[in-house]
């Protein structure tokens, strides 16, 4: 009796030692299933197409803040810019960030773009360049100009000529879109050539002068302060950056106007560009 006695009480113990574990393993499970789960905060890539400069350096500033803010910024240049817009068409890219209103205007209908701006950056004023002469006042008659052959920036360059007295468009031209043919007063005969935009800078050996954007200045290292005269601060043609209609209200895309628009990259422009770049924020 007293050895069933004995083995009685070892099984009532072992049997306290296994429940009592188990009520411990059971709260143990109990507390990791309440515990909030951790989750890494997740990253949004944009990728941007832009031009080489001063789009692309402005882009590349503002990278470290959009990181901050869940944004990775992929800053997409193609040799050609005029790939740009059917890069954004297609989706291989989120916006772009290199055209102005008027250019875009001149060629949204025929492409059939559907775009908006999310955000008014900056203005390239363009300018009279010339190796041959130091003041408008020297251009004899019968000069050769170089202007750009797209249309928007081609009415932009005749339009400056004209505003320097050079020359006079006929009146009623709304939507900048103009051509030597609407020149009707030309006074010194100027001649003109009609140049892509990109190959200003190297046909200034060959002509009198050129109208040339800034960014084309830039790359060539040409120094902008050179300009014997240029567009000022008023100009109408802000480089924008442009989306998909519909997709400017994406968080990300928000964020980016948001950074690319602040105090610190208007006096990053300021300070980086000088008079070759006008916040036009």
């Amino acid at each position: 009796m007293v050895k069933k006695g004995i083995i009685f009480k070892m099984v009532v113990g072992i049997i306290g030692v296994v429940t009592a574990a188990s009520v411990l393993v059971a709260c143990s499970s109990s507390k990791k299933e309440s515990a909030p789960a951790v989750t890494a905060k997740t990253e949004v890539t944009v990728k941007v197409g832009a031009a080489l400069v001063p789009h692309a350096e402005i882009l590349n500033f503002i990278k470290p803040k959009l990181k901050q803010e869940g944004v990775n910024l992929e800053v997409v240049v193609l040799d050609d810019e005029a790939q740009l817009n059917p890069a954004l068409q297609t989706k291989q890219i989120d916006a772009n960030y290199f055209q102005h209103v008027p250019y875009y205007e001149s060629v949204a209908k025929e492409k059939g773009y559907s775009f908006v701006v999310a955000a008014k950056v900056h203005v390239e004023p363009i300018g009279f360049y010339s190796q041959k002469i130091k003041s408008k006042d020297e251009l004899k008659e019968g000069a050769t100009i170089a202007i750009p052959n797209n249309p928007s920036n081609e009415y932009r360059a005749l339009a400056l000529l004209q505003a320097n007295g050079l020359i006079k468009l006929k009146d009623g031209i709304v939507n900048f879109s103009a051509t030597p043919r609407d020149i009707v007063e030309n006074t010194k005969k100027i001649k003109f050539i009609e140049v892509e935009a990109a190959q200003l800078t190297r046909s200034l050996p060959d002509v009198d002068g050129a109208i040339i954007n800034t960014n084309f200045i830039l790359e060539a290292k040409i120094d902008p302060k050179s300009a014997i005269f240029r567009e000022d601060a008023n100009s109408p043609y802000a480089n924008d950056l442009y989306v998909r209609k519909g997709e400017e209200s994406r968080p990300e895309i928000k964020k980016l106007a948001e950074v690319l628009t602040s105090p610190d990259v208007k006096k990053f422009i300021q300070d980086k560009y000088g008079v070759a770049v006008v916040p036009a924020f």
